[in-house]
């Protein structure tokens, strides 16, 4: 479950502890969504933490270095043509 279902078990909990008055034999949905929020608190707390031990650090971008031939010129002639 991510990060949405938990925020959604926290809120349907809180509309069945808050927002309504319904009445069920045999069932306390006062107790049924304050369930759900503290499952969904609980879900909201482990995430972060697994999200926070995935980030990953990225070393800084080393700079390219190409390897070009080296070109050394003979008696002052740099373009290949003077022997």
């Amino acid at each position: 479950m991510g990060l949405g279902g938990c925020i959604i078990l926290i809120a349907v909990g809180a509309i069945l502890t808050f927002a309504t008055d319904w009445e069920m034999r045999g069932v306390d949905l006062d107790l049924v969504g304050v369930i759900l929020m503290v499952v969904g608190l609980i879900g909201v707390a482990t995430f972060g933490s697994i999200a926070r031990r995935r980030r990953v650090v990225m070393p800084p971008a080393t700079p390219i270095v190409e390897d070009r031939p080296h070109h050394h010129p003979r008696d002052g002639y740099d373009d290949g043509y003077g022997v």
